[in-house]
């Protein structure tokens, strides 16, 4: 497969895939995606569509993600870090390195949208906790530096012996102490629906005791989702605490329910980015990701036109 970079800058990629008509609230609404026919007008939902490095990305380098996201078409990125993947991005890059990379990003129509560590808030030992808290702090400096605008963090397990109910109050408390880091920073911390402690009605009262708005659930589109009353009935347990970020994983999958978490998120006027996660074997995957997109948008025009 040849790769080609995009030199393209992002306000002329932006001109031209809006046109002049769209005033100075549109272009913020739609970010660095081209107008479609199943795009967001203001005040409405905008359920765009990303990459998550995971798998698919994780041996291209920069020059790399942006030429084969932009050929797909996908202008949102989501770096997994903590794994030495091709991109390169972590914590010990420079002040240098990191506004370069942040510039790379800016000059082309494609974004990093979210860096995803692996940070975890269930460690029962205090001085693992501690520094997973901290971490977490590092990479939200990261997120900042380079563009990004969010991190991903995990609640994952309950431990032996210890109450559910206090792995949910530290979760809690952990996440709130790295959000009004966050806060500082005008950045969000995602804490996906991730491990046994990332179902989510156990999400829903990990938020209850949440004290900072810029912790936010990240769904995870998993098939324990639609567990007990339901997908909707558990959708609705958190849509309101919903991050700007969710991961899905092959759209091709007959069994979750995609059509339906899009008509709930258009019905919830969520406006984010969609970030695919897929460790599926394919050919070509440039090619994938771009059936990938076309499958969600086409779920998204649907939605639109339903009205949820």
């Amino acid at each position: 497969m040849t790769f080609h970079d995009t030199r393209t800058s992002r306000r002329t990629f932006l001109a031209g895939a809006v046109g002049a008509t769209l005033g100075a609230c549109a272009l913020h609404a739609i970010g660095t995606r081209p107008a479609s026919a199943a795009e967001a007008r203001p005040g409405k939902p905008n359920l765009r569509f990303g990459l998550a490095t995971y798998q698919w990305g994780m041996d291209w380098d920069i020059p790399t993600l942006i030429a084969n996201c932009t050929k797909a078409k996908v202008f949102g990125i989501e770096p997994r870090t903590s794994s030495k993947y091709a991109h390169g991005i972590e914590l010990e890059l420079s002040a240098e390195k990191r506004s370069e990379i942040k510039k790379r990003f800016a000059d082309s129509p494609v974004a990093v949208v979210s860096i995803a560590c692996g940070e975890r808030m269930d460690w029962p030992e205090p001085e693992k906790l501690k520094a997973a808290i901290e971490a977490s702090k590092a990479y939200l400096k990261l997120s900042r530096d380079v563009g990004s605008r969010t991190i991903r963090i995990f609640p994952n397990q309950f431990q032996p012996n210890v109450p559910h109910e206090k792995t949910i109050e530290q979760i809690a408390k952990a996440a709130s102490e790295v959000g009004a880091y966050a806060a500082e920073l005008g950045q969000e911390v995602s804490l996906e629906a991730h491990g046994p402690a990332g179902e989510l009605p156990t999400m829903r009262a990990i938020m209850d005791q949440v004290t900072q708005k810029s912790v936010r659930v990240r769904l995870n589109c998993d098939n324990r989702d639609m567990l007990g009353k339901g997908f909707e009935e558990n959708f609705n347990l958190v849509k309101d605490y919903l991050s700007r970020i969710i991961h899905l994983h092959g759209l091709k999958d007959a069994k979750f329910p995609y059509p339906q978490l899009v008509s709930l998120l258009v019905k919830a006027n969520w406006d984010g980015w969609a970030l695919m996660e897929n460790s599926d074997k394919v050919p070509d995957r440039v090619a994938a990701l771009t059936e990938q997109r076309e499958i969600w948008e086409a779920l998204v025009e649907k939605a639109l036109k339903a009205g949820g």
